[in-house]
């Protein structure tokens, strides 16, 4: 990782970057590996400044799983049809779009790896699921009452785990393509929302899918009684 070059910055504009370098070291190594000395010179700053503008280590790791996290805010770009499968479509794009700016950051800080048991990043961890499961559920247009539920956001937070894995095997493992993660989450997601929340979707469930999200074609093969002659 390069270094940043000192210079004066508003003291918002410096804290980004103090961030920004502390979500790219703690993409590279575990947490335990990385020091607030190595984050301050990599940011351009003495490791007094750091402290001043988040306290801790373990302050700033908080603020980039905040970051990493909650921050984002899950949205359909302009123009999506307003059909399940494409909004479907487009929330599984824009997730897998997000995490592939840092995506290793993105592993290390969802399954809070390396700061052991702490009370409160697992409380920022259940607070971003819950967020993210919410926002998601809304935007795929289910009923506000069932997305209030405690069962639904339950749901959502189970299929939020879900994506979590199949994220880490595409970032971290190898194991899949991104085009394969795409399909596993839209297929999924379209179960949730259609049969396992046994709820309608406010908006219409169209009789074909998207390329991303389909079967492979299949044709069945007609009876002798089927054939035209």
């Amino acid at each position: 990782m390069s270094t940043v070059t000192r210079a004066r910055l508003e003291p918002d504009k410096r804290r980004e970057q103090i961030l920004a370098c502390a979500i790219e070291l703690f993409g590279e190594r575990p947490y335990a590996a990385v020091s607030t000395t190595e984050i301050a010179t990599a940011a351009g700053v003495t490791r007094g400044l750091l402290h001043h503008y988040f306290g801790t280590k373990r302050g700033l790791y908080v603020e980039v799983v905040r970051e990493m996290l909650i921050v984002p805010r899950m949205a359909l770009p302009d123009g999506v049809p307003d059909s399940l499968e494409a909004r479907i479509a487009g929330c599984v794009t824009w997730l897998l779009d997000m995490v592939s700016e840092h995506g290793r950051t993105f592993v290390a800080v969802a399954g809070a790896e390396g700061v052991g048991d702490d009370p409160e990043v697992e409380a920022l961890l259940i607070e971003a699921d819950d967020i993210a499961a919410r926002r998601l559920l809304t935007l795929l247009g289910v009923d506000p009452a069932v997305v209030d539920s405690d069962r639904a956001r339950g749901i959502g937070r189970s299929y939020g785990a879900l994506a979590k894995g199949a994220i880490r095997e595409w970032i971290r493992e190898g194991s899949l393509t991104r085009d394969e993660v795409h399909d596993l989450l839209a297929r999924i997601l379209r179960t949730v929302v259609t049969e396992v929340l046994n709820g309608t979707p406010t908006t219409a469930v169209p009789d074909t899918v998207t390329p991303n999200t389909a079967a492979p074609n299949t044709v069945t093969p007609k009876t002798q009684s089927e054939k035209t002659p």
